[in-house]
């Protein structure tokens, strides 16, 4: 899988009339429906009507002001000249301001992400609806999306970019975005996810699945201080079979910012922030990773076997090795306990006065 990459489509300058051309030759096709420009649009003039009617708020008073402490040709211009100029002046800033949105950076990244694709043997697209990935993060919320993805046209399939999810709803919704990278694997792998301990919050884990704890396994040498190494139980030995010590050091010096599944024919890579894509760093970092850790993944594993099932050729998982058991997550603990003691508090401090008031 190693490969020469032609990063010049991201780096060199864009000509106006191709990204035009581009435009005018795609926005027809579903994946670059013009509805989430719309939606930035919409956006835009909802930003600038609030921050133009604060703006003015505050300008109005001052003016107020001016006029009562004024008369003839002063109060005239206070009064009426300067809101009409204050009034025009906020229309150009929002012609000027829809106008970039509509004409700017999305399309020419692109027109730039899609000329990329085409000189490396990829297919770009700017969003599919909800791909049909077993990975933790795909199962979540609604609205799912792949965004500003590429996969490979031919070969072994692979497939990177953002993955885009909403949950809850009115006021509480919330719309997340997480990077990833999908390599199709050979054989069938029980299910095992390196959590990275470099991108942990105060409350653990940032993943957003919880696993029961007593299906962590402790590997050998400073792997433990990168990732915390979850598998079914009774499957230690086949995740000591995968993560071989020379897979552990390329994961180490190749991946230890990102938490990595795998399950089924699947290994998932997984950012916890967006990926730039414009940046020729992020598609190193990630094909850096296929070219090393995918690549000793899928020789380690070759020619693995679940020895419950015991047939290679069917090229399964038994049932219990397929998914980790989920647990609760040390933030929902604390959320919970903190609510329990807010809603008791009236009784046990009225227990407490009747013990210590008398």
């Amino acid at each position: 899988m190693i490969r020469t990459i032609d990063y010049s489509a991201l780096t060199q300058p864009v000509n106006p009339v191709e990204v035009k051309a581009f435009r005018e030759s795609v926005r027809s096709r579903p994946e670059y429906s013009t509805t989430s420009v719309v939606v930035a649009v919409i956006l835009v003039i909802v930003v600038l009507f609030v921050v133009g009617t604060m703006f003015l708020s505050i300008v109005g008073v001052f003016l107020s002001w001016i006029v009562s402490a004024s008369d003839g040709v002063g109060a005239l211009v206070a009064g009426l000249v300067v809101p009409l100029l204050l009034i025009a002046g906020f229309v150009g800033v929002a012609i000027l301001a829809v106008r970039a949105t509509l004409r700017g950076g999305k399309w020419q990244t692109w027109y730039r992400l899609d000329r990329f694709a085409s000189a490396n043997g990829l297919v770009f697209s700017p969003v599919n609806a909800d791909p049909q990935y077993p990975g933790a993060i795909f199962q979540l919320g609604r609205a799912r999306a792949a965004v500003d993805h590429l996969r490979s046209a031919s070969d072994r399939f692979l497939d990177y970019g953002n993955y885009r999810y909403t949950t809850g709803s009115g006021k509480n919704q919330t719309t997340r975005t997480w990077g990833f990278l999908a390599l199709q694997l050979d054989r069938a792998l029980p299910n095992m996810v390196l959590d990275s301990k470099g991108n942990n919050g105060i409350f653990g884990s940032n993943l957003p699945a919880t696993f029961s704890q007593d299906q962590v396994l402790s590997l050998e040498g400073d792997f433990d201080k990168y990732f915390t190494l979850y598998c079914p139980r009774e499957y230690e030995r086949d995740a000591l079979y995968v993560f071989t010590p020379d897979l552990m050091a390329l994961l180490i010096d190749n991946a230890a910012p990102f938490d990595i599944e795998v399950v089924d024919k699947w290994m998932f890579v997984y950012s916890s922030t967006a990926l730039d894509l414009r940046q020729p760093a992020v598609h190193q970092r990630l094909l850096g990773i296929v070219d090393t850790v995918g690549a000793k993944t899928l020789t380690q594993t070759d020619r693995y076997v679940d020895d419950r099932v015991g047939d290679f050729t069917a090229n399964v998982v038994a049932p219990q090795g397929q998914r980790l058991r989920r647990g609760v997550s040390v933030g929902a603990i604390i959320v919970v306990v903190a609510f329990a003691l807010v809603w008791l508090w009236p009784f046990f401090g009225g227990v407490l006065a009747a013990l210590f008031g008398n």
